[in-house]
């Protein structure tokens, strides 16, 4: 087992991570930049080292600088949490020349994954269900016409690399489809530094459902169960859930399966997502696999009872997976409700700025994974996530009592939030049902305008 730990992240998953590994009897070293400094990581974390200012390429983004940080402190091993350089293969190779142990997928399981129409190839031979479209990058408008041609409308264009919404555009028309080209290839080379594109078809209503799986350097992988990803925006999500209130025992078998085919056809290695689409018909087809530690693992944590960061550690050292799958068992419902510095009243603009009043909901069934205290600015310069809220009811029902209690106590002032738009979602009738898709959002604001 390591003894000292990187945190190469900010916020409230570097310290989710700093929890896991004080629990562990791990020492910590936090990284931040210079705005930084009186976060609740640095505070916590046994060392810290400034690695920056506060453009994340200077800072947390800066390879040569966090490898510094790492070497000086003389630690064993770097958690990448997720986002910055959580999927970069290159950060991964370096860290293993240096001989410090990077807990995350091996970096051809990133390259692989990272790149998605090797991915989807990958899958396809592996003999799980894909979504219909090009088979190679797009590079011209006359490749895209011919290909929306043959599929039929609606299409999306998608980014080849890279994830979080960026480079993706659905067309309903020719028309839509050129424009969308061009500003996809746009939107991927800044975002990724790679203008690669792809065509796919748009399956439209759909759910996203993710599998949580876990593999080791021992040739074991098991799946998690699913979270229904389903509510997001411009395809970033803001709330999820755990179990889908749409798939029964013999789909979620399935799908597990599936997504455990997924992660040995390429000897996945550590903690891993696998998403798929649910179409009407409950057919599901593979979308993409995050070779990291999801934002919405927490929910996962809550009905399995599994620490998913101590997992990812104990794989990382050489230790066999602790469960086999028929270990797996579900407890109850859980919910996540991403807490950002948003205004949903004003198209979810950043709302960032000095939080006065911190009241945090507890009681039974309540989690809060966040860095933020009253007396904390939110900074411009990085996501605007404040924190997670987490319940967990006995079933679905008691879960969403729950969650409705829990941001009733939530007060964050006098910033915006998007708590008033979780507690939107939380009383709407589709919501209650269980019964909504991906256009889920739109609906709610066209109905409330």
């Amino acid at each position: 087992m390591f003894t000292k730990i990187l945190i190469a992240n900010r916020g409230e998953v570097a310290l989710r991570i700093i929890r896991a590994c004080k629990e562990l009897g791990i020492r910590t070293v936090a990284v931040y930049s210079q705005p930084d400094i009186n976060s609740l990581h640095v505070k916590f974390a046994d060392e810290a080292i400034c690695i920056g200012s506060a453009a994340s390429a200077n800072s947390y983004l800066n390879i040569p600088s966090v490898i510094s940080a790492a070497e000086i402190t003389d630690v064993e091993a770097v958690h990448p949490g997720y986002g910055f350089l959580a999927e970069d293969a290159h950060f991964a190779e370096i860290c293993e020349s240096c001989k410090i142990k990077f807990i995350g997928p091996t970096p051809e399981n990133i390259r692989l994954m990272g790149d998605k129409m090797v991915a989807k190839d990958t899958v396809k031979k592996a003999g799980v269900p894909t979504i219909p479209g090009s088979k190679a990058v797009i590079k011209t408008k006359e490749e895209a016409l011919k290909i929306a041609k043959e599929m039929r409308y609606p299409v999306i264009v998608k980014a080849a690399a890279g994830g979080g919404g960026k480079g993706m555009r659905i067309c309903h028309n020719d028309v839509r489809l050129i424009s969308a080209l061009l500003t996809a290839q746009r939107e991927a080379e800044a975002a990724f530094g790679n203008p690669d594109v792809y065509i796919e078809k748009y399956i439209e209503r759909p759910r996203h459902i993710e599998i949580q799986i876990l593999g080791d350097n021992h040739g074991h992988i098991i799946h998690l169960g699913e979270r229904d990803c389903t509510i997001q925006r411009r395809h970033q999500k803001l709330i999820e859930e755990t179990p889908s209130p749409v798939l029964d025992n013999k789909l979620r078998k399935r799908m597990g399966e599936a997504a455990v085919k997924c992660a040995r056809a390429i000897g996945y290695v550590n903690a891993g997502t696998v998403e798929f689409l649910l179409d009407e018909d409950n057919s599901f087809y593979f979308m993409e696999m995050n070779t990291r530690i999801q934002v919405e693992h927490p929910i996962t944590e809550a009905v399995t009872g599994i620490d998913l960061v101590k997992e990812q550690i104990f794989i990382a050292s050489g230790e066999q997976i602790r469960y086999k799958q028929d270990d797996i068992k579900f407890d109850g419902s859980a919910i996540e409700c991403r807490i950002n510095a948003e205004d949903p009243d004003n198209d979810f603009m950043p709302s960032p700025g000095r939080i006065a009043t911190f009241n945090v909901p507890g009681g039974r069934g309540v989690r809060l994974d966040t860095h933020v205290y009253a007396g904390y600015e939110i900074s411009p310069y990085y996501d605007s996530l404040i924190g997670k809220l987490i319940v967990h009811g006995k079933n679905r029902v008691e879960a969403i009592n729950i969650c409705k209690r829990a941001l009733d106590e939530f007060v964050i002032e006098p910033i915006r939030t998007t708590i008033p738009f979780h507690k939107k979602v939380m009383n709407s009738a589709a919501f209650l049902r269980g019964k909504f898709s991906t256009d889920f959002i739109e609906k709610l604001f066209e109905k409330t305008e």
